[in-house]
């Protein structure tokens, strides 16, 4: 036979009422946060799993990062290296005009001025650092200002202040690229180039005026050597959108990987909100449930009838 006692009453309602209790600051907590618990403890089983999704998730990011610093770095070197190109074509076609016109009137301001385009375009900066100095990033790859300065420096390779250090870049775990470009290597045969047309003005006084034969049959042999600078640079802006498109390319894989594993972390650490709401709901009924029971048994305690 149960005994059935007033104390034991209270202490079974009080055991209720607290357990209501807990379960609705459970619920409370998963509505709030939107996650099942707050710690590796509350995942129980699943914590080993969740420790590793967010260690991969962790090198995901790692390497998200570093494909979006490259990716930008490529596009100022693809930006710059055109840059250089492009006015070693203006010069090109600056020279081919001038003999087809037999006149040299602006030849020397438009060289002048693609000379400048050219050291613009190897002295770029990306983030504050220049693109191609290798390792001396902080160092300005070349000290030439003006084509006069061609002539005045003891050799070509002097106007270069970049080391041989070609930066390199991790696609991913296995996966090296070499994304460096250096200023002496672009900037080498144009430096030659434009140097023959300074050296020859040293020499011979600056292009003016109608042109001589002397002066059209020398700057005839200096279009050749203007285009193999200019295919030179095709080559190297090329290759250097073969690395952007791989870097773009591994940036969307990345992302890819980055938006499965969150959706798998998800799957452990997000609550099912619509059920976690019915919990709590149901929780605050046990809760008001409880309560009112208990205060019912307050009501019909023995003292009350004793008195």
């Amino acid at each position: 036979m149960t005994r059935v006692s007033t104390s034991g009453n209270f202490g079974v309602m009080t055991s209720n009422l607290m357990r209501a209790q807990v379960l609705q600051s459970v619920a409370g907590e998963q509505v709030s946060s939107q996650k099942n618990a707050n710690d590796l403890k509350g995942y129980s089983k699943n914590a080993e799993v969740l420790t590793a999704m967010r260690s991969a998730q962790a090198k995901v990011a790692g390497f998200l990062d570093q494909t979006s610093m490259v990716s930008n770095r490529l596009d100022v070197q693809d930006t710059s290296i055109g840059q250089v190109g492009d006015a070693t074509q203006d010069a090109r076609e600056a020279i081919a005009n001038a003999i087809a016109a037999g006149s040299a009137e602006t030849l020397m301001q438009s060289l002048g001025g693609a000379f400048g385009d050219v050291i613009q375009g190897l002295n770029a900066k990306s983030n504050g650092r220049y693109v191609f100095a290798g390792a001396k990033s902080d160092t300005q790859p070349t000290t030439a200002a003006t084509m006069a300065d061609l002539t005045a420096a003891p050799s070509t390779a002097s106007l270069f202040q970049n080391d041989q250090y070609v930066t390199s870049n991790r696609i991913d775990d296995t996966t090296s690229v070499d994304t460096g470009v250096l200023a002496d290597q672009l900037g080498t045969g144009v430096f030659n180039a434009f140097k023959q047309v300074q050296a020859y003005v040293d020499a011979n006084g600056p292009f003016t005026g109608k042109l001589t034969e002397t002066q059209s049959n020398f700057l005839k042999g200096l279009l050749p050597t203007f285009d193999a600078a200019r295919t030179g640079l095709t080559d190297a802006q090329a290759k250097n959108g073969l690395n952007q498109k791989r870097f773009d390319t591994a940036h969307t894989d990345l992302k890819s990987q980055a938006d499965t594993l969150s959706t798998m972390v998800g799957g452990i650490t997000d609550v099912d909100m619509a059920e976690a709401v019915t919990r709590l709901e149901s929780a605050k009924l046990a809760v008001q449930a409880s309560a009112q029971v208990f205060a019912s048994l307050q009501n019909s305690s023995l003292l009350n009838v004793l008195k």
